[in-house]
Formats: structure tokens, C-alpha cells, sequence
């Protein structure tokens, strides 16, 4: 499985962190993105990781801004915002082979959808990483907590996970990621808008009675979506698990208040946009989770007066 070449769209913590570990092991990785000072310093440093221990790492990897530079891709793993799944579409259809397979490992809702439009369903697999990663500056990622990767059952998953494997991430196979993902989507509903809101770490929102009550109003309200479409959670009480996360990633600063600090676009259309919107179509009133997608738009919209660091 070493030299498996594979492609990953995105340039951010999560992308940077899967490069490195998958360079690591001898896998030839190609990164395309559009963030030019991230793939400056890609290019020019490498996929630099800092792990657990505080040890920095560096791994070479090709790094391309045109999608016509690289054909007949076999695995691709999506780990760009939401709000950049069309475009990714657009250029995996030129360079992804006819049997190649395109992971989205994407937050938010749609990301495999829009993803088949272009490709096709059979050309796509749905999957969820709880694996954190902080971008501390443009190609330099700090590991966070060791999640899992869930992969949802595919003809095409098996070199997947076993390259997956291979870089020592935790991996599960499901037959039905879409429970998961919806499991995501509330502890992303509830965490990430109020930390973007407030700039605070994820366990700054505990530490704060008005806000931990906040985030078991937008909870509650994505479980009950969820419920509205059958979807069963993969867990029994959507409050406990969103805290839960907050305690485990304490001093994790969101990926939303990264975006924020950063005068980036969020991914909130994908999460509390998503929420609000499945929500009206089955008739479930969701009005925390409609204030905080609109807060967040509203200081989205004055990015250019965001505070540029990375922490």
C-alpha cells in the first residue's frame, strides 16, 4: 500500500494534518486548494505538523493549483469547507478516474450530494472525522484530539481504510453514515456558531451558564430534526454528547471561530443554515439554530475588520 498516490482537496488544519500522516507512511500526496499562502508554504516547507507531545514534524508533498495537472486520480479525500464543495466537484470531474473514488470528511450537510451531481453516486463515499487539527499559521496544523474516521461501506473503501490505517488513524467501517453525520451536525450546531459568536475556546461555552443553555436549545433542536427524518443518533442524549465534546476539546478554538479570526467564510449555511432550513420543510421550529446562522452571517459579512491570527 506504500506509494498509494492519492489527491486531497483542501488546505486547511484537518487537510494538513491528513497530509502529513499520510506522507509519512510513503504515500505519494497531492494537495490542491486555492489558498495561495497556504499552498506557499506547503510548497515551500512542506505539510508541517505538531503533534500531541508538542513535536513538530515535516513531510514533502506536491502541492498544484490546477486540477489539469493531475488525471486518472484513484482516492481523493475532501477536506474543504462546505461553502467550496461545488468548486471541488468541478475539479474532481477532470481528474478523478473512472473508478476513483472521492471521500468527503466535510462538515455540514449536502457535501456528498453535490459531490455526486458531478460525479456520480458510485464515484462517491460519505464519511465523518471527530480527529481534531488547530491551523497555527498557512501549512503548519496542531493535532487535537484523536478521533475516529468512519467510512461508509463502499466496493472501492477497502485501500481507503487501509491507507487510513496505515497512518494510524482510528477507523470504522458503517453500513449508514448518515446517523453520523447528523451526529456531528449537532455537536457542530451547538459548539461552533457560539464560540464564532463569542471568540472563546470550546470549553469557555461550559464555563458560562447563558451559553451552555444556548447550546442545549441549538442541540435539542438539531436532534429534533433529525428525528423528524427517521434518523436515529448515534447517541441517546444530543445535550450530554455535545458537552461532552466541549469538556474533551476544551481549549480547541472551532474551526467557525477560526474562519471569524481569520475574515474567512464559514460553513454556518452548512450547519445552522442546514438545521433551520430541513427544519421548516418537516415542521420543526428551530429558532435558535435560525439566530445563530444569521448572527454569524451578519459577522461574516464585516470579515474585512476580522483580527487575523492564528491560536
Amino acid at each position: 500500500m506504500n506509494n498509494q498516490p492519492l489527491l486531497i482537496l483542501g488546505t486547511g488544519a484537518l487537510a494538513t494534518l491528513f497530509a502529513a500522516r499520510l506522507s509519512a507512511q510513503g504515500h505519494d500526496v497531492t494537495i490542491l486548494g486555492t489558498w495561495e499562502a497556504g499552498l506557499d508554504a506547503l510548497e515551500r516547507d512542506g505539510a508541517r505538523l505538531i503533534d500531541s507531545n508538542g513535536r513538530e514534524s515535516v513531510q514533502r508533498v506536491r502541492v498544484i493549483r490546477d486540477p489539469k495537472r493531475v488525471t486518472g486520480i484513484r482516492f481523493a479525500f475532501v477536506l474543504l469547507k462546505a461553502w467550496q464543495t461545488e468548486r471541488a466537484a468541478r475539479q474532481l470531474a477532470e481528474c478523478l478516474a473512472p473508478d476513483g473514488l472521492a471521500v468527503t470528511l466535510q462538515n455540514g450537510l449536502g457535501n456528498d450530494d453535490m459531490l455526486a451531481q458531478s460525479l456520480g453516486r458510485e464515484r462517491v463515499a460519505l464519511g465523518v472525522t471527530t480527529t481534531g487539527a488547530t491551523l497555527l499559521a498557512p501549512g503548519l496544523a496542531r493535532a487535537g484530539g484523536e478521533g475516529v474516521v468512519s467510512l461508509e461501506a463502499h466496493p472501492r473503501m477497502g485501500d481507503v481504510e487501509s491507507m487510513l490505517r496505515s497512518a494510524r488513524f482510528t477507523v470504522e467501517v458503517v453500513a449508514d453514515a448518515k446517523s453520523l453525520v447528523w451526529g456531528k451536525l449537532v455537536i457542530n450546531a451547538a459548539i461552533n456558531p457560539l464560540t464564532a459568536l463569542l471568540r472563546v475556546s470550546n470549553g469557555e461555552l461550559l464555563n458560562r451558564p447563558s451559553a451552555r443553555e444556548l447550546m442545549r436549545a441549538l442541540a435539542e433542536e438539531t436532534a429534533a430534526v433529525a428525528s423528524a427524518q427517521n434518523i436515529r443518533l448515534p447517541f441517546a442524549n444530543p445535550v450530554e454528547a455535545a458537552e461532552t465534546v466541549a469538556h474533551k476539546t476544551a481549549e480547541n478554538h472551532s474551526s467557525m471561530l477560526q474562519d471569524v479570526l481569520r475574515g474567512a467564510p464559514t460553513e454556518i449555511d452548512a450547519i445552522c443554515g442546514a438545521v433551520t432550513r430541513i427544519g421548516e420543510e418537516h415542521g420543526v421550529a428551530t429558532p435558535v439554530n435560525r439566530a445563530c446562522w444569521q448572527l454569524v452571517r451578519a459577522v461574516a459579512d464585516g470579515g474585512e475588520g476580522a483580527v487575523v491570527r492564528f491560536t
